[in-house]
């Protein structure tokens, strides 16, 4: 009986002391408008899902990116975000349709580490139906199917993000 109420508050102990605060560099003063700096050099990875065919949904999904760039950069912090475009979403990546065409050329080439997919199982669906050849916009890449991509991302530990 004593081993056991022993290892009882050892445990209790160590649960304890895992919940004391860690000592960090000193934060800013709440309301300063001051990012907090990290001192961890962590990697944030987001995966954002697009599957409307809607220019207000697109332009928040890529104001929620060009947020979090800002927001981590801010922090000293990087980010890796993939946007990955299929069903009536794939409108978006499509060089035909896309009404935020401009706005991916440009995010290609300001911000590192983004990325735009577009589903190859509903290009060819599309083009069947429209009876023509479809393409994307220069700066999207095909992947074989867009909810295994999703998937495949959030099994590698990428946060999800749908607006």
């Amino acid at each position: 009986m004593n081993l056991l109420r022993t290892v009882a508050i050892a445990g209790t102990c160590l649960a304890l002391v895992a919940a004391l605060p860690v000592a960090s560099q000193p934060q800013p003063k709440p309301g300063s408008g001051e990012p907090a700096r990290s001192t961890w050099n962590k990697n944030h990875r987001v995966v954002i899902q697009v599957t409307q065919n809607d220019p207000a949904v697109m332009n928040m999904a890529l104001n929620n990116a060009e947020n979090l760039v800002k927001y981590y950069k801010d922090k000293g912090e990087k980010i890796e975000i993939e946007f990955v475009a299929y069903g009536a979403g794939l409108n978006m990546m499509r060089s035909d349709t896309s009404p935020v065409k401009e706005r991916l050329t440009a995010m290609s080439g300001s911000i590192k580490n983004i990325t735009f997919t577009g589903c190859s199982n509903t290009l060819a669906n599309q083009s069947k139906q429209e009876s023509k050849s479809i393409t994307l916009v220069p700066e999207a890449r095909l992947v074989p199917t867009g909810i295994a991509r999703v998937v495949e991302l959030e099994e590698q530990g990428w946060s999800y993000v749908r607006p």
